[in-house]
């Protein structure tokens, strides 16, 4: 078959390996100049199976209300004359309900542990290089009675096969001895040894070399202008310099954008962004810099150590398709890092960064068939793109192609 891939992130190029690898004829077509230039260029880097919890949980309105106004909270919702920003928020809240939520954790674990297998499987097979770090992710707190919420949480992901340890300070200490310099004392922690970390730009470029040899095409710099429908299929896609493409199936891969495209062809799905931050700091062996991949809940940071660079990203900002730089939280991004890392140099070298992630309500993204009979979707995936790309990729490739798929692909549809 021929398949036309449109986005060429994370899940555009791991859609693409996948299908090229089941022998179809695949074309990418990306807005930008290269592969994972947006979404996937500068994310927080871990592959965090063990921590893939959902946003919309029980106690996230109360805090949603906590930090409500504040430009540098961990979570700012900046109400706007948006629909499609107001349903998904009330989507996001009958997410909250607590059935929900355990139905949530438990297909984004699912798809998350698969992820992971296949991850593997592809680094081991064509060697990829991304600086790479197999060391897991230690979760660590500095306020008591977030890390005593966090118990029964690792308790409830031991249940759905992830192995997520409450460590004491002196071990969280043991496995990252960089943290006995933060400024505010560490309570406590849950590590998980199976977790991993690693560049998702440089993954993607790596990918994508394989997939030109395997005989997919990228075509960058192609504004995509619409999708036309014929009946229950989509029959052609036009281009803004006034190309038409034809395939035998479609996907759409667009991240944040894939509603944008999808409401012309009258299918609205529960994707919103979610404008997330990093920032990407030198380091070298005089930095005292973490090497083991970490996450500060309280804050909703994660720190991952890139090869020679310390790469830091978090918060969530649901402000539209708006991706400037906002100085507050910028400003309380760097503020942390030199909390808990006070002898890292912030001096010069660094690079601010801000992207869109594309959030479902519960955090379940959409890899699914759609009304026309040849589309389909790859989005959704929020703060967890990385997390979820090779698994994602693979359960997409088999819908397309008509094979059954390893995981069971009805958590993932369009409701």
């Amino acid at each position: 078959m021929k398949v036309i891939i449109l986005g060429a992130g994370l899940l555009g190029v791991t859609s693409a390996w996948y299908l090229a690898e089941a022998g179809h004829e695949v074309t990418v077509i990306e807005r930008q100049p290269g592969v994972a230039l947006e979404t996937s260029f500068a994310n927080g880097g871990q592959i965090s199976t063990c921590h893939a919890e959902p946003w919309a949980n029980p106690s996230a309105p109360w805090q949603a209300l906590k930090w409500l106004g504040r430009e540098d909270s961990p979570l700012l919702w900046r109400l706007r004359a948006d629909r499609a920003q107001w349903v998904w928020g009330l989507h996001f809240l009958r997410e909250c309900l607590p059935h929900c939520t355990r139905a949530n954790i438990a297909a984004i674990m699912r798809l998350a542990l698969y992820s992971r297998e296949h991850l593997g499987i592809l680094r081991r097979e064509l060697n990829l290089g991304y600086d790479a770090l197999q060391r897991g992710i230690l979760h660590f707190y500095t306020d008591p009675r977030e890390f005593e919420h966090a118990l029964p949480q690792a308790a409830l992901m031991q249940q759905y096969g992830c192995e997520r340890i409450p460590k004491s300070t002196a071990e969280c200490l043991q496995i990252e001895p960089a943290l006995k310099y933060s400024t505010q004392p560490i309570i406590g922690g849950t590590y998980t040894r199976e977790d991993e970390s690693g560049d998702a730009h440089q993954f993607v470029q790596a990918l994508a070399k394989h997939c030109i040899a395997r005989g997919v095409n990228f075509h960058f710099g192609r504004h995509i202008k619409a999708l036309k429908v014929q009946t229950d299929c989509i029959a052609s896609l036009s281009l803004a310099d006034g190309t038409t493409l034809t395939a035998d199936r479609y996907v759409v891969a667009l991240g944040s954008f894939s509603p944008l495209l999808l409401r012309s062809i009258k299918l609205n799905i529960q994707v919103y962004p979610a404008k997330g931050y990093s920032v990407t700091i030198p380091v070298n062996e005089n930095s005292m810099a973490p090497t083991v991949s970490l996450t500060d809940d309280g804050y909703k940071l994660v720190f991952s150590r890139l090869g020679e660079r310390l790469r830091v990203a978090g918060t969530a900002e649901f402000t539209g398709y708006d991706t400037t730089l906002n100085p507050a939280r910028c400003k309380a991004l760097l503020k942390r890092v030199a909390c808990i890392f006070p002898q890292i140099n912030q001096a010069s070298g660094l690079e601010l960064w801000a992207g869109l992630r594309p959030a479902t309500p519960g955090n379940v993204p959409l890899v699914c068939p759609t009304k026309y009979d040849n589309l389909f979707l790859n989005t959704g995936h929020g703060t967890l793109g990385w997390t979820m790309a090779c698994g994602s990729g693979k359960l997409l490739a088999d819908l397309v192609t008509g094979r059954v798929p390893d995981l069971n692909p009805a958590p993932y549809a369009i409701l």
